[in-house]
Protein backbone atom coordinates (compact mmCIF):
# COMPACT_ATOMS: atom_id res chain seq x y z
CA UNK A 1 0.00 0.00 0.00
CA UNK A 2 1.50 3.19 -0.85
CA UNK A 3 1.33 6.68 1.53
CA UNK A 4 2.79 9.29 0.01
CA UNK A 5 1.40 11.79 -1.71
CA UNK A 6 2.16 11.85 -6.11
CA UNK A 7 3.46 15.46 -6.93
CA UNK A 8 5.01 16.33 -10.06
CA UNK A 9 6.07 12.69 -11.17
CA UNK A 10 7.46 11.85 -7.73
CA UNK A 11 6.57 10.13 -4.22
CA UNK A 12 6.83 12.75 -1.60
CA UNK A 13 6.52 13.73 1.92
CA UNK A 14 3.82 16.40 2.71
CA UNK A 15 5.55 19.08 3.97
CA UNK A 16 4.11 18.94 7.76
CA UNK A 17 4.65 15.32 8.16
CA UNK A 18 0.71 14.66 8.82
CA UNK A 19 -0.65 10.96 8.56
CA UNK A 20 -4.30 9.72 8.46
CA UNK A 21 -5.37 6.35 9.60
CA UNK A 22 -7.03 3.90 6.92
CA UNK A 23 -9.36 1.72 8.82
CA UNK A 24 -10.92 -1.80 7.42
CA UNK A 25 -14.71 -0.90 7.86
CA UNK A 26 -15.34 -4.95 7.97
CA UNK A 27 -12.83 -5.37 10.94
CA UNK A 28 -12.03 -1.45 12.70
CA UNK A 29 -8.68 -2.15 12.60
CA UNK A 30 -6.19 0.48 11.02
CA UNK A 31 -4.46 -1.28 8.80
CA UNK A 32 -2.55 1.50 6.89
CA UNK A 33 -1.56 5.37 7.16
CA UNK A 34 -1.21 7.74 4.34
CA UNK A 35 -0.23 11.01 4.32
CA UNK A 36 -2.18 14.15 5.03
CA UNK A 37 -1.64 17.31 2.83
CA UNK A 38 -1.67 20.52 3.69
CA UNK A 39 -1.87 23.81 2.01
CA UNK A 40 1.95 24.01 1.24
CA UNK A 41 1.90 20.41 -0.66
CA UNK A 42 -1.44 21.62 -2.66
CA UNK A 43 0.14 24.59 -4.05
CA UNK A 44 2.89 22.38 -5.05
CA UNK A 45 0.86 20.27 -6.86
CA UNK A 46 -1.03 23.01 -8.14
CA UNK A 47 1.96 24.85 -9.71
CA UNK A 48 3.19 21.31 -11.28
CA UNK A 49 -0.05 21.06 -12.66
CA UNK A 50 0.12 24.82 -14.01
CA UNK A 51 3.95 24.30 -15.53
CA UNK A 52 2.76 20.87 -17.14
CA UNK A 53 -0.20 22.84 -18.74
CA UNK A 54 1.26 26.32 -19.72
CA UNK A 55 5.23 25.36 -20.42
CA UNK A 56 5.35 21.51 -20.82
CA UNK A 57 3.18 21.32 -23.57
CA UNK A 58 0.39 18.73 -22.65
CA UNK A 59 -2.44 20.40 -23.81
CA UNK A 60 -0.38 20.78 -27.10
CA UNK A 61 -0.27 17.05 -28.12
CA UNK A 62 -2.48 15.20 -30.21
CA UNK A 63 -5.49 13.84 -29.00
CA UNK A 64 -4.18 10.55 -30.21
CA UNK A 65 -0.67 11.19 -28.41
CA UNK A 66 -3.23 12.02 -25.32
CA UNK A 67 -5.01 8.73 -25.95
CA UNK A 68 -1.82 6.50 -25.78
CA UNK A 69 -1.43 7.68 -22.49
CA UNK A 70 -4.89 6.93 -21.53
CA UNK A 71 -4.65 3.37 -22.93
CA UNK A 72 -1.74 2.86 -21.45
CA UNK A 73 -3.50 3.42 -18.20
CA UNK A 74 -6.14 1.50 -18.76
CA UNK A 75 -3.95 -1.50 -19.28
CA UNK A 76 -2.12 -0.99 -17.00
CA UNK A 77 -5.40 -1.26 -14.42
CA UNK A 78 -6.45 -4.17 -15.87
CA UNK A 79 -3.43 -6.02 -15.07
CA UNK A 80 -3.64 -5.08 -11.42
CA UNK A 81 -7.60 -5.50 -11.56
CA UNK A 82 -7.75 -8.27 -8.81
CA UNK A 83 -4.71 -6.29 -6.39
CA UNK A 84 -6.85 -3.00 -6.88
CA UNK A 85 -10.18 -4.55 -6.18
CA UNK A 86 -9.05 -5.88 -3.33
CA UNK A 87 -7.60 -2.56 -1.88
CA UNK A 88 -10.94 -1.41 -2.42
CA UNK A 89 -12.51 -3.81 -0.27
CA UNK A 90 -9.99 -3.64 2.35
CA UNK A 91 -10.53 0.63 2.38
CA UNK A 92 -14.03 0.85 1.44
CA UNK A 93 -15.85 -2.31 2.43
CA UNK A 94 -17.87 -2.97 -0.36
CA UNK A 95 -18.13 -6.85 -1.66
CA UNK A 96 -15.05 -7.96 -3.95
CA UNK A 97 -17.30 -8.72 -6.84
CA UNK A 98 -18.61 -4.89 -6.95
CA UNK A 99 -15.19 -4.24 -6.41
CA UNK A 100 -14.03 -5.89 -9.51
CA UNK A 101 -16.71 -4.11 -11.81
CA UNK A 102 -15.51 -0.95 -10.67
CA UNK A 103 -12.47 -1.83 -11.34
CA UNK A 104 -12.91 -3.11 -14.71
CA UNK A 105 -15.56 0.30 -15.38
CA UNK A 106 -12.71 2.47 -14.48
CA UNK A 107 -10.25 0.89 -16.70
CA UNK A 108 -13.49 1.10 -19.46
CA UNK A 109 -13.70 5.02 -18.74
CA UNK A 110 -10.09 5.61 -19.86
CA UNK A 111 -10.50 3.57 -23.17
CA UNK A 112 -13.58 5.70 -23.92
CA UNK A 113 -12.19 9.12 -23.30
CA UNK A 114 -9.19 8.05 -25.35
CA UNK A 115 -11.61 7.38 -27.94
CA UNK A 116 -12.89 10.76 -27.70
CA UNK A 117 -9.43 12.12 -27.30
CA UNK A 118 -8.40 11.04 -30.95
CA UNK A 119 -11.68 12.67 -32.07
CA UNK A 120 -10.32 15.86 -31.03
CA UNK A 121 -8.25 15.81 -33.63
CA UNK A 122 -10.66 14.92 -36.56
CA UNK A 123 -12.61 17.59 -35.52
CA UNK A 124 -10.58 20.43 -34.26
CA UNK A 125 -12.88 23.56 -35.27
CA UNK A 126 -16.39 24.31 -36.74
CA UNK A 127 -16.78 26.55 -39.50
CA UNK A 128 -19.60 28.70 -38.68
CA UNK A 129 -21.85 30.36 -41.50
CA UNK A 130 -22.07 34.47 -41.33
CA UNK A 131 -24.46 36.77 -43.35
CA UNK A 132 -21.53 39.34 -43.74
CA UNK A 133 -19.67 37.96 -46.77
CA UNK A 134 -16.24 39.76 -45.69
CA UNK A 135 -15.81 37.47 -42.72
CA UNK A 136 -15.12 34.58 -41.92
CA UNK A 137 -15.48 32.60 -38.57
CA UNK A 138 -15.08 29.46 -37.21
CA UNK A 139 -15.26 27.64 -33.38
CA UNK A 140 -12.84 25.92 -31.53
CA UNK A 141 -12.59 23.99 -28.44
CA UNK A 142 -9.71 24.38 -26.43
CA UNK A 143 -8.65 22.73 -22.60
CA UNK A 144 -9.68 24.80 -19.66
CA UNK A 145 -6.24 24.14 -17.82
CA UNK A 146 -6.15 23.28 -14.60
CA UNK A 147 -8.23 21.31 -12.94
CA UNK A 148 -9.30 20.55 -9.40
CA UNK A 149 -11.06 17.37 -9.07
CA UNK A 150 -12.42 16.53 -5.27
CA UNK A 151 -14.12 12.92 -5.44
CA UNK A 152 -16.39 10.54 -2.09
CA UNK A 153 -15.51 7.77 -0.53
CA UNK A 154 -17.90 5.37 -2.32
CA UNK A 155 -16.65 4.57 -5.69
CA UNK A 156 -13.04 5.64 -5.04
CA UNK A 157 -11.48 4.55 -8.32
CA UNK A 158 -14.24 4.86 -10.18
CA UNK A 159 -15.01 8.51 -9.10
CA UNK A 160 -11.44 9.42 -9.60
CA UNK A 161 -11.43 7.80 -13.18
CA UNK A 162 -14.82 9.70 -14.07
CA UNK A 163 -13.11 12.97 -13.36
CA UNK A 164 -9.46 12.39 -14.73
CA UNK A 165 -9.62 10.70 -17.28
CA UNK A 166 -11.66 13.20 -19.15
CA UNK A 167 -9.55 16.16 -18.70
CA UNK A 168 -6.85 14.30 -20.04
CA UNK A 169 -8.39 13.63 -22.86
CA UNK A 170 -9.52 17.70 -23.25
CA UNK A 171 -5.73 18.47 -22.91
CA UNK A 172 -5.95 19.33 -19.20
CA UNK A 173 -3.72 18.97 -16.01
CA UNK A 174 -5.05 17.86 -12.62
CA UNK A 175 -4.82 17.80 -9.09
CA UNK A 176 -7.04 15.28 -7.70
CA UNK A 177 -8.02 14.89 -4.04
CA UNK A 178 -9.65 11.54 -2.84
CA UNK A 179 -11.83 11.31 0.17
CA UNK A 180 -9.60 10.74 3.68
CA UNK A 181 -11.27 7.53 4.08
CA UNK A 182 -11.01 5.76 0.99
CA UNK A 183 -7.56 7.31 -0.36
CA UNK A 184 -6.04 3.83 -1.86
CA UNK A 185 -6.66 2.84 -4.73
CA UNK A 186 -6.41 6.74 -5.95
CA UNK A 187 -2.58 6.40 -4.79
CA UNK A 188 -2.59 3.13 -7.16
CA UNK A 189 -4.14 5.25 -9.88
CA UNK A 190 -1.03 7.31 -9.62
CA UNK A 191 1.26 4.47 -9.82
CA UNK A 192 -0.56 3.01 -13.27
CA UNK A 193 -0.01 6.76 -14.25
CA UNK A 194 3.69 6.73 -13.49
CA UNK A 195 4.19 3.35 -14.89
CA UNK A 196 2.44 4.38 -17.90
CA UNK A 197 5.09 7.07 -18.54
CA UNK A 198 2.35 10.07 -17.92
CA UNK A 199 4.53 13.26 -18.38
CA UNK A 200 5.59 14.72 -14.90
CA UNK A 201 2.85 17.56 -13.60
CA UNK A 202 -0.15 16.59 -15.42
CA UNK A 203 -1.68 14.26 -12.83
CA UNK A 204 -0.96 14.78 -9.19
CA UNK A 205 -2.93 13.10 -6.41
CA UNK A 206 -2.90 14.54 -2.69
CA UNK A 207 -4.54 12.90 -0.19
CA UNK A 208 -5.84 14.01 3.58
CA UNK A 209 -8.99 16.36 5.38
CA UNK A 210 -11.42 17.76 2.90
CA UNK A 211 -11.30 20.61 5.46
CA UNK A 212 -7.71 21.18 4.78
CA UNK A 213 -6.26 20.13 1.64
CA UNK A 214 -9.75 19.88 -0.29
CA UNK A 215 -9.98 23.31 0.38
CA UNK A 216 -6.81 24.40 -0.50
CA UNK A 217 -7.45 23.05 -4.20
CA UNK A 218 -10.97 25.20 -4.54
CA UNK A 219 -9.24 28.54 -2.95
CA UNK A 220 -6.10 28.21 -5.22
CA UNK A 221 -6.36 31.21 -7.56
CA UNK A 222 -4.50 28.75 -10.52
CA UNK A 223 -6.75 26.34 -10.13
CA UNK A 224 -9.38 26.96 -13.38
CA UNK A 225 -11.84 24.29 -12.67
CA UNK A 226 -13.38 22.65 -9.79
CA UNK A 227 -15.16 19.02 -10.16
CA UNK A 228 -16.74 17.98 -7.30
CA UNK A 229 -18.64 14.68 -6.43
CA UNK A 230 -20.43 14.54 -2.70
CA UNK A 231 -23.51 16.21 -0.22
CA UNK A 232 -25.17 19.28 -1.04
CA UNK A 233 -23.86 21.22 1.43
CA UNK A 234 -20.28 20.63 0.69
CA UNK A 235 -21.00 21.77 -3.02
CA UNK A 236 -23.14 24.80 -2.22
CA UNK A 237 -19.99 25.86 -0.32
CA UNK A 238 -17.62 24.92 -3.39
CA UNK A 239 -20.03 27.04 -5.86
CA UNK A 240 -19.88 29.98 -3.22
CA UNK A 241 -16.22 29.55 -3.23
CA UNK A 242 -15.54 29.26 -6.50
CA UNK A 243 -17.76 32.66 -7.33
CA UNK A 244 -14.82 34.32 -5.79
CA UNK A 245 -12.03 33.62 -9.25
CA UNK A 246 -14.86 32.97 -11.74
CA UNK A 247 -14.18 28.91 -11.54
CA UNK A 248 -15.87 26.65 -13.86
CA UNK A 249 -17.48 23.96 -11.44
CA UNK A 250 -18.92 20.42 -12.02
CA UNK A 251 -20.95 19.39 -8.89
CA UNK A 252 -22.67 16.29 -8.82
CA UNK A 253 -24.76 16.08 -5.58
CA UNK A 254 -26.85 13.72 -3.35
CA UNK A 255 -30.41 12.38 -4.12
CA UNK A 256 -33.40 11.03 -3.05
CA UNK A 257 -34.65 9.41 -6.36
CA UNK A 258 -37.90 7.71 -6.81
CA UNK A 259 -38.74 4.33 -8.24
CA UNK A 260 -42.36 4.15 -9.75
CA UNK A 261 -43.68 0.21 -9.87
CA UNK A 262 -47.28 0.05 -11.51
CA UNK A 263 -49.71 -2.72 -10.75
CA UNK A 264 -48.84 -4.34 -14.13
CA UNK A 265 -45.39 -4.53 -13.01
CA UNK A 266 -44.13 -8.26 -12.51
CA UNK A 267 -43.47 -9.03 -8.92
CA UNK A 268 -40.26 -10.83 -8.76
CA UNK A 269 -38.59 -8.76 -11.59
CA UNK A 270 -39.75 -5.31 -9.19
CA UNK A 271 -38.23 -6.68 -6.07
CA UNK A 272 -34.91 -7.33 -7.87
CA UNK A 273 -34.84 -4.39 -9.34
CA UNK A 274 -35.61 -2.42 -5.87
CA UNK A 275 -33.33 -4.31 -4.24
CA UNK A 276 -30.28 -3.33 -6.96
CA UNK A 277 -31.54 0.42 -6.33
CA UNK A 278 -30.73 0.85 -2.94
CA UNK A 279 -28.59 -2.05 -1.23
CA UNK A 280 -25.86 -2.49 -4.35
CA UNK A 281 -22.74 -0.57 -2.40
CA UNK A 282 -24.48 -1.03 1.15
CA UNK A 283 -26.70 2.02 -0.41
CA UNK A 284 -24.10 4.56 -0.29
CA UNK A 285 -24.95 5.68 -4.18
CA UNK A 286 -26.08 8.89 -4.62
CA UNK A 287 -28.63 7.97 -6.98
CA UNK A 288 -29.93 5.01 -4.97
CA UNK A 289 -33.82 4.69 -5.97
CA UNK A 290 -34.36 5.14 -2.32
CA UNK A 291 -37.95 6.45 -2.37
CA UNK A 292 -40.49 3.11 -3.59
CA UNK A 293 -43.73 4.20 -5.01
CA UNK A 294 -46.05 1.10 -5.38
CA UNK A 295 -49.36 1.03 -6.98
CA UNK A 296 -51.82 -0.06 -3.89
CA UNK A 297 -53.38 -3.13 -5.98
CA UNK A 298 -49.64 -4.65 -5.51
CA UNK A 299 -48.13 -3.41 -2.83
CA UNK A 300 -49.25 -5.70 0.00
CA UNK A 301 -48.07 -8.42 -1.93
CA UNK A 302 -44.85 -6.61 -3.14
CA UNK A 303 -43.86 -5.52 0.24
CA UNK A 304 -44.42 -8.76 1.61
CA UNK A 305 -41.77 -9.82 -1.11
CA UNK A 306 -39.33 -7.46 -0.95
CA UNK A 307 -39.12 -7.98 2.89
CA UNK A 308 -38.60 -11.72 2.45
CA UNK A 309 -35.68 -11.56 -0.22
CA UNK A 310 -34.20 -9.00 1.85
CA UNK A 311 -33.72 -11.08 4.99
CA UNK A 312 -31.81 -13.41 2.80
CA UNK A 313 -29.38 -10.90 2.12
CA UNK A 314 -25.75 -12.29 2.84
CA UNK A 315 -24.05 -9.96 5.09
CA UNK A 316 -20.60 -10.50 5.67
CA UNK A 317 -16.87 -9.02 5.20
CA UNK A 318 -16.42 -8.31 1.62
CA UNK A 319 -13.42 -10.23 0.81
CA UNK A 320 -15.91 -13.42 1.99
CA UNK A 321 -17.28 -16.01 -1.08
CA UNK A 322 -20.98 -14.95 -1.25
CA UNK A 323 -21.11 -11.61 0.24
CA UNK A 324 -23.61 -9.49 -0.91
CA UNK A 325 -23.50 -6.80 1.48
CA UNK A 326 -20.24 -5.45 3.43
CA UNK A 327 -20.16 -2.88 6.22
CA UNK A 328 -20.80 0.82 6.12
CA UNK A 329 -17.22 2.88 5.34
CA UNK A 330 -17.15 4.28 9.14
CA UNK A 331 -18.62 4.57 12.13
CA UNK A 332 -19.93 8.04 11.47
CA UNK A 333 -21.89 7.07 8.41
CA UNK A 334 -23.04 3.78 10.79
CA UNK A 335 -24.11 5.95 13.30
CA UNK A 336 -26.21 8.62 10.73
CA UNK A 337 -27.70 5.47 9.06
CA UNK A 338 -29.13 4.03 12.85
CA UNK A 339 -30.04 7.20 13.62
CA UNK A 340 -32.12 8.16 10.27
CA UNK A 341 -33.48 4.87 10.75
CA UNK A 342 -34.90 5.23 14.36
CA UNK A 343 -35.92 8.77 13.02
CA UNK A 344 -38.06 7.23 11.00
CA UNK A 345 -39.33 5.01 13.25
CA UNK A 346 -40.53 8.00 15.68
CA UNK A 347 -42.11 9.56 12.59
CA UNK A 348 -44.65 6.86 12.43
CA UNK A 349 -42.62 4.43 9.94
CA UNK A 350 -42.78 0.76 10.07
CA UNK A 351 -39.50 -0.75 10.17
CA UNK A 352 -40.39 -4.12 8.41
CA UNK A 353 -37.13 -5.56 8.12
CA UNK A 354 -33.77 -4.73 8.91
CA UNK A 355 -32.83 -1.43 10.67
CA UNK A 356 -30.47 -3.30 13.45
CA UNK A 357 -26.50 -4.97 13.57
CA UNK A 358 -26.69 -8.52 12.60
CA UNK A 359 -25.96 -11.08 14.67
CA UNK A 360 -22.69 -12.35 15.16
CA UNK A 361 -21.22 -8.91 13.67
CA UNK A 362 -19.65 -7.50 17.13
CA UNK A 363 -16.87 -5.65 14.87
CA UNK A 364 -17.58 -3.86 11.68
CA UNK A 365 -19.66 -1.47 10.71
CA UNK A 366 -22.71 -3.66 9.38
CA UNK A 367 -26.08 -3.01 9.01
CA UNK A 368 -28.90 -5.52 8.28
CA UNK A 369 -30.45 -4.27 5.22
CA UNK A 370 -33.41 -2.50 5.83
CA UNK A 371 -37.59 -1.79 4.89
CA UNK A 372 -39.15 1.54 6.15
CA UNK A 373 -43.01 0.97 5.17
CA UNK A 374 -45.56 3.72 5.15
CA UNK A 375 -43.12 6.28 5.73
CA UNK A 376 -44.50 9.70 6.09
CA UNK A 377 -44.24 12.08 3.25
CA UNK A 378 -42.92 14.58 5.44
CA UNK A 379 -40.29 12.67 7.67
CA UNK A 380 -37.00 12.94 7.12
CA UNK A 381 -36.57 9.43 6.22
CA UNK A 382 -38.85 10.27 2.79
CA UNK A 383 -37.30 13.71 1.84
CA UNK A 384 -32.90 13.63 2.90
CA UNK A 385 -30.78 11.43 1.56
CA UNK A 386 -29.86 8.61 4.05
CA UNK A 387 -27.08 6.81 2.42
CA UNK A 388 -27.32 3.18 3.39
CA UNK A 389 -29.22 -0.29 2.97
CA UNK A 390 -32.76 1.88 3.89
CA UNK A 391 -35.40 1.80 1.22
CA UNK A 392 -38.76 4.05 2.25
CA UNK A 393 -41.72 2.29 0.51
CA UNK A 394 -45.64 3.67 0.17
CA UNK A 395 -48.41 3.13 -2.18
CA UNK A 396 -50.44 5.34 -4.35
CA UNK A 397 -53.72 5.14 -6.51
CA UNK A 398 -53.34 6.94 -9.35
CA UNK A 399 -50.29 7.97 -12.24
CA UNK A 400 -50.72 11.26 -11.54
CA UNK A 401 -50.37 10.94 -7.60
CA UNK A 402 -47.50 8.85 -8.56
CA UNK A 403 -45.23 11.60 -10.51
CA UNK A 404 -46.39 14.45 -8.15
CA UNK A 405 -44.68 12.15 -5.28
CA UNK A 406 -41.71 11.53 -7.50
CA UNK A 407 -41.03 14.72 -8.27
CA UNK A 408 -41.90 16.45 -4.74
CA UNK A 409 -38.25 16.40 -3.94
CA UNK A 410 -35.52 19.26 -3.78
CA UNK A 411 -33.03 16.56 -5.48
CA UNK A 412 -33.52 15.45 -9.08
CA UNK A 413 -30.74 13.15 -9.61
CA UNK A 414 -32.71 10.32 -11.14
CA UNK A 415 -35.67 8.43 -10.93
CA UNK A 416 -37.23 4.58 -12.52
CA UNK A 417 -40.76 3.68 -13.23
CA UNK A 418 -41.99 -0.46 -13.73
CA UNK A 419 -44.40 -1.12 -16.04
CA UNK A 420 -45.42 -3.80 -19.18
CA UNK A 421 -46.96 -0.52 -20.48
CA UNK A 422 -43.99 0.81 -22.43
CA UNK A 423 -46.25 3.95 -23.62
CA UNK A 424 -46.96 4.19 -19.97
CA UNK A 425 -43.32 3.75 -18.90
CA UNK A 426 -42.11 6.48 -21.61
CA UNK A 427 -44.65 9.12 -20.04
CA UNK A 428 -44.07 8.65 -16.73
CA UNK A 429 -40.24 8.79 -17.96
CA UNK A 430 -41.05 12.26 -19.22
CA UNK A 431 -42.65 13.64 -16.35
CA UNK A 432 -40.17 13.38 -14.16
CA UNK A 433 -38.32 16.14 -13.16
CA UNK A 434 -34.48 13.62 -12.98
CA UNK A 435 -31.20 14.04 -15.03
CA UNK A 436 -31.24 10.11 -15.14
CA UNK A 437 -34.30 7.56 -15.73
CA UNK A 438 -34.28 4.04 -15.78
CA UNK A 439 -37.66 2.23 -17.51
CA UNK A 440 -38.23 -1.21 -15.97
CA UNK A 441 -34.67 -0.87 -13.95
CA UNK A 442 -32.52 0.71 -11.67
CA UNK A 443 -28.74 2.03 -11.64
CA UNK A 444 -27.39 0.67 -14.80
CA UNK A 445 -24.55 3.29 -15.75
CA UNK A 446 -22.86 3.33 -18.81
CA UNK A 447 -20.07 5.48 -19.48
CA UNK A 448 -21.66 6.65 -23.23
CA UNK A 449 -24.60 8.05 -21.46
CA UNK A 450 -24.64 11.49 -19.82
CA UNK A 451 -24.92 11.92 -15.82
CA UNK A 452 -25.83 14.51 -13.54
CA UNK A 453 -29.11 15.48 -12.03
CA UNK A 454 -31.75 18.54 -11.83
CA UNK A 455 -32.02 21.37 -8.87
CA UNK A 456 -30.08 20.75 -5.83
CA UNK A 457 -28.50 17.19 -7.11
CA UNK A 458 -25.95 19.22 -9.36
CA UNK A 459 -24.71 21.27 -12.03
CA UNK A 460 -23.37 20.14 -15.38
CA UNK A 461 -23.36 16.13 -17.01
CA UNK A 462 -20.42 13.68 -16.52
CA UNK A 463 -19.54 10.87 -18.94
CA UNK A 464 -19.97 10.36 -22.78
CA UNK A 465 -18.97 13.27 -24.52
CA UNK A 466 -20.80 15.99 -22.27
CA UNK A 467 -17.71 14.98 -19.48
CA UNK A 468 -15.58 16.00 -22.52
CA UNK A 469 -17.29 18.85 -22.68
CA UNK A 470 -16.95 19.72 -19.09
CA UNK A 471 -13.14 19.85 -19.46
CA UNK A 472 -13.17 22.34 -22.88
CA UNK A 473 -13.34 26.00 -23.51
CA UNK A 474 -15.03 27.42 -26.82
CA UNK A 475 -13.59 30.18 -28.38
CA UNK A 476 -14.39 32.14 -31.79
CA UNK A 477 -11.69 33.06 -34.12
CA UNK A 478 -13.30 35.71 -36.48
CA UNK A 479 -11.51 36.54 -39.67
CA UNK A 480 -11.58 39.95 -41.81
CA UNK A 481 -11.31 38.54 -44.97
CA UNK A 482 -11.94 41.28 -47.44
CA UNK A 483 -9.38 42.96 -49.38
CA UNK A 484 -11.17 46.16 -49.62
CA UNK A 485 -10.51 48.29 -46.79
CA UNK A 486 -13.53 48.78 -43.42
CA UNK A 487 -13.60 52.36 -44.01
CA UNK A 488 -15.60 53.34 -41.16
CA UNK A 489 -13.32 55.43 -39.80
CA UNK A 490 -10.85 55.96 -42.50
CA UNK A 491 -12.84 56.34 -45.70
CA UNK A 492 -11.40 55.05 -49.09
CA UNK A 493 -11.49 58.71 -51.18
CA UNK A 494 -9.49 60.01 -47.73
CA UNK A 495 -6.94 57.67 -48.18
CA UNK A 496 -6.22 58.83 -51.55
Amino acid sequence: MRSELYIDGQWVKPAKGGTCEVINPATEEVIHRIAAATAEDVDLAVKAARRAFDRDGWPKLTGARRAGYLRAIADGIRARQAEIARLEVLDNGKPFPEADWDVADAAGCFDFYAGLAEQLDNNPEEAIALPDARFTSKAVREPIGVAGAIIPWNYPLLMAAWKVAPALAAGCTVVLKPAELTSLTALELAAVADEAGLPAGVLNIVTGAGSIAGQAIIDHRQVDKLAFTGSGPVGSKIMAAAARDIKRVSLELGGKSPFVVFEDADIDKAVEWIMFGIFWNQGQVCSATSRVLVHEAIYGRLLERLVEETNRIKIGNGLDEGTLLGPLVSKRQYDQVVAAIEGARKAGATVACGGTRPEGFDRGFYLRPTVLADVPLDSDAWKEEIFGPVVCVRSFKTEEEAVELANDSRFGLAAAVMSKDDTRAERVAAAFRAGIVWINCSQPTFTEAPWGGYKESGIGRELGRWGLDNYLETKQITRFASEAPWGWYIKPEAAK
